[in-house]
C-alpha cells in the first residue's frame, strides 16, 4: 500500500519518494515492522490468550519438564501471521505474482492450522483437525501455486542466448558484450529449475516424462505440479514435527528465511546472477520484502517463544512456516535444494517413519515392537538420551546454520 502510496509521490516529483524503489529500502523496514508487530503486539497477543485460557493440553510422555509447559499459551501463530503480512502489503508491490501466491499460501495454510488449533482448545478434541482435510488443503493449495507458476505469462525466466557480431542490430532483446562474445538476453517461459553438483545447474521438468517423447513438453505440467504439491505437503508436516521445543521450528524457521532471502535478491539481480552464472528470474526480487517480513516475525516470536517459552505457535504458525518456505522455494527454482536446506525438517519427519515402519514391521514378524529410536521426533530422542532442552534446540540451530551455508555452496560445485 504505501509502495503504490510513494510511486505515485514520486511521480509527483516529491523529494525523497523515491527512496521506496529500492528493495534493500522496503526489506529493511519491512524487517523493522515485523519485529515490532510480533513483539510489541505480540505481548499483548499472548496476555489475551492467557485472559481467554487458551492453552496447551499436554499428553504426558514422560520427558523432562514436559508437564511444567501444561497451559502455555498456544495459537500462537497468529503473532508470525501477522507479522508477516502486514509489513509485506505496506512494503511489497502486491501487484508481483509472486508476493500474492506468497500472500495465498500464507493465509490458506494459517486458516487450516488455526481451525486445527481452534478444534483442539475450544472443542477438547485433542486429535484436532482431520488429516485427510488437512491433506486435502495441502492439495488444492498445492494445484493453485504449481499451475499458476507455471502457465502464468508473468511467470518467465531470462536467458542468455551467444549470437554472432552480425546480428546484433537485429537482437530483440539486450545484448551484452563480454570477452569479445555477444549475449542476448531473451525472456520465455521455461520449465528449467536449479538443481545442486550438476554442471549446468539446470534441471528440465520435461525430463521426468521423457517417455511421452515428442508431447514431453506439453505435459511436463503434471511432473511439475505433483512435485510442487509433495514439496508443500512434506515441508508443512515437517515443520509442523520439527515445533516440538521451545523454539526449535521458529529458529529453525529464521535460518532458513535468511537463505530464501538471499537466494531471491541474487536471482533477481541481473548484475549478480551473470556473475555467478545462475538463473535470472526477472520481478522476483520483490519477494526480498515478503522474506524480510517472514524473518522479522520468526525471530520475534522467538523472543516469546524460546526456552522457557511464554507461547507455542501451535499448528496455526507450523503449517503456515513450512508452506511458506516450500512455496518460496519452488517459486525461486530452488526447491531440489530443500533436501539440503530444510534437512533438520526432513530428518525429524523421516525419524517418525523410520519409528512406526519399523515398529509394524517388527511386531508383524517377532509379536513384539521394536524402536529404532527412543522415542520420535528426533529431538524426543535426545531428550530421552538426557540432554537439556535448551541444548538440543541450540545444536539443531547449528546444525541449521551449516546445512544453509551448504546449500548457497552448491550453487558454485559443479
Amino acid at each position: 500500500m504505501l509502495y503504490y502510496l510513494f510511486q505515485y509521490l514520486d511521480s509527483m516529483d516529491v523529494p525523497g519518494a523515491g527512496v521506496f524503489q529500492y528493495i534493500s529500502f522496503r526489506a529493511a523496514m519491512a524487517i523493522i515492522t515485523s519485529l515490532a508487530i510480533s513483539t510489541i503486539y505480540g505481548k499483548k497477543i499472548i496476555h489475551i490468550l492467557q485472559k481467554k485460557q487458551i492453552g496447551e493440553s499436554i499428553r504426558d510422555l514422560g520427558l523432562e519438564g514436559q508437564m511444567q509447559k501444561k497451559g502455555t499459551p498456544t495459537m500462537g501463530g497468529l503473532i508470525i501471521l501477522l507479522s508477516i503480512i502486514i509489513p509485506t502489503l505496506l512494503f511489497g508491490d502486491i501487484a508481483n505474482i509472486y508476493i500474492t501466491l506468497m500472500l495465498i499460501t500464507t493465509i490458506w495454510l494459517g486458516f487450516i492450522g488455526f481451525l486445527d488449533d481452534y478444534i483442539k482448545v475450544f472443542k477438547k478434541n485433542k486429535q484436532g483437525l482431520t488429516g485427510w482435510f488437512k491433506v486435502l488443503g495441502q492439495i488444492g493449495l498445492g494445484l493453485i501455486v504449481g499451475i499458476t507458476l507455471y502457465f502464468s505469462d508473468q511467470v518467465v525466466i531470462r536467458e542468455k542466448i551467444q549470437i554472432p557480431q552480425a546480428e546484433v542490430v537485429n537482437a530483440t532483446g539486450p545484448v551484452i558484450e563480454k570477452d569479445g562474445k555477444y549475449f542476448e538476453m531473451i525472456t520465455k517461459k521455461s520449465n528449467l529449475t536449479t538443481i545442486p553438483f550438476l554442471k549446468n545447474n539446470e534441471f528440465d521438468y520435461s525430463w521426468l516424462v521423457w517417455f511421452m517423447g515428442d508431447k514431453a513438453m506439453k505435459y511436463a505440467w503434471i511432473a511439475f505440479v505433483l512435485i510442487t504439491i509433495f514439496i508443500l505437503t512434506a515441508v508443512s508436516n515437517g515443520a509442523n514435527m520439527t515445533d516440538g521445543l521451545d523454539g526449535l521450528a521458529t529458529g529453525v524457521a529464521a535460518i532458513i528465511g535468511v537463505t530464501l532471502g538471499i537466494l531471491a535478491y541474487v536471482s533477481g539481480n541481473t548484475i549478480i546472477a551473470d556473475y555467478l552464472n545462475i538463473m535470472y528470474i526477472p520481478h522476483i526480487g520483490e519477494l526480498v520484502i515478503f522474506a524480510a517480513a517472514f524473518i522479522g516475525a520468526t525471530v520475534g516470536f522467538l523472543w516469546y517463544n524460546s526456552y522457557p517459552a511464554q507461547i507455542f505457535m501451535g499448528d496455526t504458525g507450523s503449517l503456515s512456516i513450512g508452506g511458506i518456505i516450500a512455496v518460496f522455494a519452488i517459486i525461486i527454482r530452488k526447491e531440489l535444494l530443500i533436501p539440503i536446506l530444510c534437512g533438520i525438517f526432513l530428518v525429524e519427519n523421516l525419524s517418525v517413519v523410520m519409528q512406526v515402519s519399523y515398529f509394524k514391521y517388527t511386531k508383524r514378524r517377532f509379536g513384539v515392537g521394536r524402536r529404532i529410536f527412543r522415542m520420535a521426533p528426533l529431538h524426543h530422542h535426545f531428550q530421552m538420551k538426557g540432554y537439556p532442552e535448551a541444548k538440543i534446540v541450540t545444536r539443531f540451530w547449528i546444525v541449521g546454520i551449516l546445512l544453509a551455508v551448504i546449500t548457497m555452496v552448491t550453487l558454485k560445485i559443479r
